[in-house]
């Protein structure tokens, strides 16, 4: 692994140079984070569905209007055969060069465990795990035999928690987090640091239906040490810390942005 560089401070967080692929920043967390990387001096690759993808969509736009490039790839992503066609397609858009993917996207289904269809199993597993791993070899096969890269995989509090009726999340989520230890096990030596994000209890479309219940936002929400749920834009600093050369040294953790909740 390369040192991290002697040069000063505000330059380890500079990203200018950088290309980075990004999933779900349609909106949420994910359009927070891709607006902080162009910010930081990226240019950045949209992976988009379909029936949303537009040039004049709200993320592309912010990034456009600070003179960044950005590029769309159009893919749905419980369709896993498409998924395998997302790096590629990256590639080519971005001049054949990827230094940072951030797997952002994310589905959510709630039911009790004892009727949870199989159908929703299979959604959510695909989309929050197997379309992670598919972009995360892809980016492996880039990034390990030039020796630079990051990856950064969004994880959760049901990483390390059960959570109630979100059965197939909950898997997910916690063989995310194993997968992004076992990964950076692998190719850390080669340069590629791959770590994870696990957001709390974030004010996002995600969790409306918490949002919604008034006992449960309640006793949510007085279990948070730092007294209000998350924004997208609490997620800034970390993204661009794990993608940049501050975070040089930095292997296999699941950094925890979550107001305190897991510490008490």
């Amino acid at each position: 692994m390369d040192p991290t560089p002697a040069i000063p401070a505000p330059g380890l967080f500079s990203l200018a140079g950088q290309n980075v692929l990004i999933t779900g920043a349609s909106r949420g967390i994910g359009a927070a984070c891709a607006i902080a990387l162009a910010e930081a001096g990226a240019d950045i690759c949209l992976v988009q569905r379909p029936s949303t993808a537009s040039a004049n969509s709200p993320t592309y736009n912010a990034i456009a209007a600070l003179g960044r490039t950005v590029k769309s790839v159009q893919c749905d992503l419980e369709d896993l055969e498409a998924v395998k066609q997302i790096f590629p397609s990256a590639l080519e858009a971005m001049g054949g060069e990827i230094h940072i993917l951030v797997n952002c996207a994310g589905i959510q289904r709630r039911s009790p465990a004892v009727q949870f269809t199989e159908r929703d199993w299979d959604d959510v597993i695909n989309v929050n795990l197997k379309s992670v791993w598919i972009l995360s070899q892809a980016a492996g096969q880039h990034m390990v035999p030039r020796r630079r890269g990051k990856i950064i995989n969004f994880c959760s509090l049901l990483t390390f928690q059960g959570g109630f009726t979100v059965p197939a999340y909950a898997a997910a989520k916690g063989a995310l987090g194993q997968l992004t230890k076992a990964l950076s096990n692998e190719w850390s030596k080669e340069n590629v640091q791959v770590n994870g994000i696990c957001p709390g209890y974030i004010a996002t479309d995600m969790n409306e239906k918490l949002l919604q219940d008034p006992a449960r936002l309640r006793q949510i929400s007085e279990r948070i040490p730092a007294g209000r749920w998350g924004t997208p834009q609490d997620f800034a600093g970390p993204v661009i810390f794990l993608a940049s050369k501050a975070s040089q040294y930095v292997c296999g953790e699941l950094v925890v942005v979550d107001g305190g909740w897991m510490g008490r």
